[in-house]
């Protein structure tokens, strides 16, 4: 019995099979073009994680063997006392621990929603035209030096804040009132408050700025189909854009909360720089970097010193638990 020959297979077929067999001998050989270009690059790569994570732990020990002697003489009464006295060498960082919670929180309920109202007014209100001018004028607010809104707030906001908000609300309220306790303190400008809202001021264009490439970048058929649904405008931005970009808006809040936590020239200037614990909005107070500032060049002692690096330290860890909160809610914050 005959049998027939395998006909050969097609030219396109043998044409790939060929480019098939030169593809697994340049693989198993490596890339002629570039020698080893994976290894180099893994390699510095790697360097570049080993260098910022040494940098890391350089500074973490640093603040820790500065800190120490102040840390192990005054033990858990270093973080739950507001005694700060340098002449008797007795120091307590709960004053500034609270000052720097209260500020920087009462800065960012401040400067979120006026935040989402930018960006959104920007991305779905605003012509086009206006629209890139008034975003090109938002971070430019970005860029101003911290102390220069430290002297305007000093200048200008403390003198204005005292004259027209602070004495007239001291004047009006009934006297022993709850209101009155919460708005008790010294008519001079210089407080929490006006603290909070220069934070607030510099925290916006931050905030603002993201949001509004966070909304650009939401899809244009989605909004399309909404507004194809019979959506207004209010639920386009509610239900469709803020729930899309839910998960990244985290990180743009938690970047300007950062920003306020670590403020320093600005609050120096503004927030009264006391050390007793605030019982009011209106009262004076201080935080951790307002008090690293002011004492810092002027600390002679050795317990003075150390207690100051201990306050680093734990605005370090204050910082630490803010970026570890902002991963956990990243990591649930996602579409459901």
């Amino acid at each position: 019995m005959a049998v027939a020959a395998p006909s050969p297979p097609p030219q396109g077929q043998a044409a790939a099979s060929a480019g098939n067999d030169t593809l697994r001998v340049t693989d198993a050989q490596g890339d002629p073009r570039q020698p080893g270009g994976d290894h180099i690059f893994r390699w510095l790569s790697l360097t570049a994680v080993l260098v910022m994570m040494a940098t890391l732990l350089g500074l973490v020990l640093s603040l820790v063997s500065g800190g120490w002697m102040a840390l192990s003489h005054f033990g858990i009464s270093f973080f739950t006392t507001s005694t700060w006295d340098p002449v008797a060498d007795q120091y307590g960082a709960a004053a500034p621990i609270v000052g720097t919670l209260i500020t920087s929180f009462l800065a960012l309920l401040l400067a979120l929603p006026v935040a989402i109202g930018v960006a959104v007014f920007l991305v779905e209100i605003c012509p086009q035209m206006i629209a890139r001018w008034l975003a090109i004028a938002v971070e430019l607010l970005a860029g101003i030096p911290s102390i220069v809104y430290g002297m305007w707030g000093l200048f200008v906001l403390a003198p204005w804040f005292a004259a027209h908000v602070q004495l007239p609300l001291m004047m009006a309220v009934t006297p022993g009132s709850w209101l009155e306790t919460l708005i008790s303190g010294v008519p001079n400008g210089a407080n929490i408050f006006t603290a909070s809202l220069i934070l607030a001021v510099m925290i916006l264009p931050y905030i603002a700025a993201i949001l509004r490439e966070l909304l650009m970048s939401v899809p244009s058929h989605m909004r399309e189909a909404a507004y194809g649904l019979g959506c207004t405008q209010r639920e386009v931005v509610m239900r469709i854009m803020l729930p899309y970009v839910r998960k990244s808006a985290i990180g743009a809040v938690m970047l300007g909360l950062g920003r306020a936590l670590g403020e320093t020239m600005a609050v120096t200037f503004i927030i009264g720089n006391s050390h007793n614990f605030p019982g009011s909005l209106f009262d004076s107070g201080s935080t951790i970097s307002s008090t690293i500032a002011n004492e810092f060049t002027e600390a002679t002692g050795d317990m003075h010193i150390s207690a100051l690096i201990a306050l680093g330290l734990v605005l370090f860890l204050i910082t630490f638990a803010t970026i570890a909160t902002a991963r956990l809610l990243l990591g649930r914050g996602g579409p459901k």
